[in-house]
């Protein structure tokens, strides 16, 4: 069967190697934790404890601040140091709630939970929505809304998004190597809510151990495919592994139910299982810690408000000084200037580069050569929608599909003449989507 693919897209180095091999390691954080109450998409968390509260591994520590919103658990026992504001990734100062872990790690017992053959619909969409699962691949959306759709009928595909395509990144790979039962238990968790839907792993052809490993373990699931899916970047963006799944197409104006499927990332999927089956809240996550500057390249299991710079030095510490420090990967991830930030429920990667080579670059006029063009996996015109953000001409932008973009890079990384192209068209979606919502 032909690998599933989308038009346009890129083949950028993927820096796979330096990780992709070697085994998940447990991390134990040696300081103090820091839970921001902003990491998820939608209305922050609120404080359930206080300053002075002992806490336990598992407890709530904030609950779920709307709708749209998810709880957050301590993962770790100790005393609450303080409730403040403090930096994250992104540079934002974002109100904290800081526990000193006391080492013991002592863990709150989790209520016995009957069998998810058993549960209803309702049981596992709150199971879900209790445990403060949210999209892991980086949105941050919370789980158990993206679970409850308006027609659950006609929900026709759950897609397992294990094509992790950024470059450097191999956390999903290990996990799908190292705890394929997991996954797909957590996918036949969510074949329970849609009677008519079918499971498809999604995987990317330059894993084929994975692709092998997951066939072997759904050969008697008649209800789980293993999709595999060409290599090319961006081939996990939500819209292009649904159009290449399904055929299927979206636009900036829907969402993937509107379309039948429902797409989950791999360590979303195993949270999910994990809060149904076992009751247990998220509080860990996979974490890659790579990049030419960095001695020891590898994934972590890492405990939710783990600082960075303690992973940095669990995978070695520099052997280079990295002229470039990423949060996640190098087409969609964004540099950070400070390592002394918490790791969060989104956190993906850390990428250390010995080498900036964007700052480089000096851009020069645009050639039209068209190859942003070609590259798009939208097929737009990213060199016009460039300029018009540049000029500030809201009209052409928007007339001009610009909304459309989903900020993949691959116009910025094509382009000859090095015009930060997705920067642009970025600054100028922010601009309209924050209209949007006043």
């Amino acid at each position: 069967m032909a690998s599933s693919t989308f038009l346009g897209g890129v083949h950028p180095y993927d820096g796979k190697d330096l990780s992709k091999d070697k085994p998940i390691k447990d991390v134990l954080p040696k300081g103090d934790l820091v839970y921001p109450l902003s990491q998820h998409i939608g209305a922050p968390a609120k404080p359930v404890v206080q300053k002075g509260d002992h806490v336990l591994t598992g407890q709530l520590i904030a609950e779920a601040g709307g709708f749209v919103s998810a709880p957050i658990y301590a993962s770790v026992s100790g005393t609450v140091k303080a409730i403040e504001p403090r930096r994250i990734v992104t540079g934002d100062s974002v109100n904290s709630i800081i526990i000193e872990n006391d080492g013991l790690y002592e863990e709150v017992e989790y209520p016995q939970r009957k069998p998810v053959e058993e549960m209803t619909k309702e049981e596992i969409i709150e199971s879900v929505r209790t445990a403060g699962v949210v999209g892991m691949g980086g949105a941050g959306f919370p789980t158990a809304v993206k679970l409850s759709p308006k027609e659950p009928d006609k929900i026709d595909y759950i897609i397992a998004n294990c094509a992790e395509c950024e470059p450097y990144l191999t956390s999903d790979y290990r996990r799908m190597m190292e705890n394929p039962e997991l996954l797909i238990d957590g996918l036949k968790v969510m074949l329970q809510l849609f009677d008519h839907a079918q499971g498809i792993l999604a995987v990317e052809e330059n894993k084929p151990d994975a692709i092998k490993l997951l066939k072997e373990k759904t050969k008697d699931e008649p209800r789980i495919e293993v999709r595999p899916l060409k290599t090319k970047y961006p081939q996990g963006a939500e819209r292009m592994i649904i159009y290449a799944c399904t055929g299927r197409k979206i636009n900036s104006k829907m969402l993937p139910a509107d379309a039948g499927c429902i797409v989950d990332n791999v360590d979303t999927i195993v949270a999910i299982n994990d809060a149904v089956r076992n009751g247990r809240p998220l509080m860990y996550r996979i974490v890659t810690v790579t990049g030419d500057a960095i001695k020891d390249p590898r994934n972590f299991r890492v405990r939710i408000g783990t600082n960075y710079h303690e992973l940095i030095e669990e995978a070695g510490g520099f052997i280079k000084d990295p002229e470039k420090i990423i949060s996640g990967g190098p087409m969609m991830g964004f540099g950070i200037f400070d390592t002394n930030v918490p790791t969060t429920k989104t956190a993906s990667a850390l990428l250390c580069l010995s080498r900036d080579d964007v700052s480089r670059m000096a851009p020069s006029a645009c050639i039209n050569c068209g190859q942003c063009v070609e590259a798009c996996p939208e097929q737009l015109v990213p060199s016009h929608l460039a300029t018009y953000s540049e000029h500030y001409n809201e009209e052409a932008f928007l007339k001009n599909n610009g909304l459309e973009c989903v900020e993949c890079g691959c116009c910025s990384f094509v382009c000859p003449a090095k015009r930060p192209l997705t920067q642009y068209i970025k600054s100028m979606r922010k601009i309209q989507l924050g209209k949007k919502k006043k």
